[in-house]
C-alpha cells in the first residue's frame, strides 16, 4: 500500500501528540533521530500500541555485529519500516536484516542511497564517490537488494531508474515532496504527482504539513495530489 509519512520533526512527545491531534485519522508517521534520541523506544510503543503505521528513520550504519544487535531491538517495537544506510556494506546490510528478522518477520528494512541534501559535486568532490550520481544510489540500491533488503529511500529522480532495474516491487521510499516553489535544504526534490508517475511507493513529508496553518487540510492536499485521497484519510 502507498503511504504518506508524516514526519514528526518535533522535539519531544508532547510536541508529537499535540500535533497528531489535530489530525481527524491516524496517519503514517516517520519518527527521526532527533525525537528517537530524546524520548526513545517508549514513546515509538506509544504510537505503534496507538494505531500509527510508523516509519523509524534511524539510518544504522555501523559494524556488521552491532546492526545486528540494534536491528534486534527495533524489531521489538513492532514498527512497519526502519532503515540502514547502503554505504555500510553488503555484510552489514545481511547481519541487520537477520537481526531484524530474529524479532518479527513484518518490519520493513530499507537501504538509505544518497541524502536528498547530497548533489553530485558533493559526492564527487567531499564523499570522494566517482561517477553520476544517479548511477551511485543505482549502485548502492543494487547491493541492498542482493542483501535481501525490501527497498531503498531515495528520490524521485532515481526511483523510475531503481524499478527498471529491481522490479516495482522493490520499494521505493522518497523524502523531500513539496508542493512546489519551497526552496530548503533538500537537493532533490519532487512533487506528490511526480513521485506517483515515477512509480514510488511511500513519501515523506515533514514541515510542508507540520508548520502549516491548517496541518490537517494541507496533509489532505498533499494526499490529493499523491492520488490517495479517500474517506479513509479524513
Amino acid at each position: 500500500m502507498r503511504n504518506l509519512y508524516l514526519a514528526l520533526d518535533v522535539e519531544t512527545r508532547d510536541e508529537a501528540f499535540h500535533l497528531l491531534k489535530r489530525f481527524s485519522n491516524r496517519p503514517a508517521v516517520k519518527v527521526g533521530m532527533e525525537l528517537f534520541y530524546r524520548e526513545g523506544a517508549r514513546f515509538v510503543e506509544e504510537l505503534v500500541d496507538g494505531g500509527y503505521p510508523v516509519f523509524l528513520d534511524v539510518k544504522v550504519h555501523d559494524i556488521p555485529e552491532t546492526a545486528r544487535r540494534t536491528m534486534r531491538q527495533i524489531g521489538k517495537l513492532g514498527v512497519a519500516v526502519t532503515n540502514v544506510h547502503t554505504l555500510g556494506g553488503e555484510k552489514m546490510m545481511r547481519y541487520a536484516l537477520d537481526g531484524l528478522r530474529q524479532e518479527n518477520d513484518t518490519t520493513r528494512l530499507i537501504g538509505v542511497t544518497q541524502l536528498t541534501s547530497t548533489d553530485e559535486r558533493m559526492m564527487q568532490i567531499e564523499l570522494g564517490i566517482a561517477g553520476r550520481l544517479d548511477q551511485a544510489v543505482l549502485r548502492q540500491a543494487t547491493l541492498a537488494k542482493q542483501a535481501g533488503l525490501d527497498g531503498v529511500v531515495a528520490s524521485v529522480q532515481e526511483a523510475k531508474a531503481i524499478h527498471q532495474k529491481l522490479g516495482d516491487t522493490f520499494m521505493t521510499v522518497t523524502p523531500g515532496i513539496r508542493l512546489g516553489g519551497t526552496e530548503d535544504d533538500q537537493v532533490r526534490i519532487a512533487t506528490p504527482h511526480e513521485a506517483r508517475l515515477a512509480g514510488v511507493h511511500s513519501i515523506v513529508v515533514g514541515r510542508p504539513i507540520t508548520r502549516a496553518t491548517d496541518p490537517m487540510a494541507m496533509y489532505d492536499q498533499f494526499m490529493k495530489e499523491w492520488g490517495q485521497m479517500n474517506e479513509t484519510n479524513r
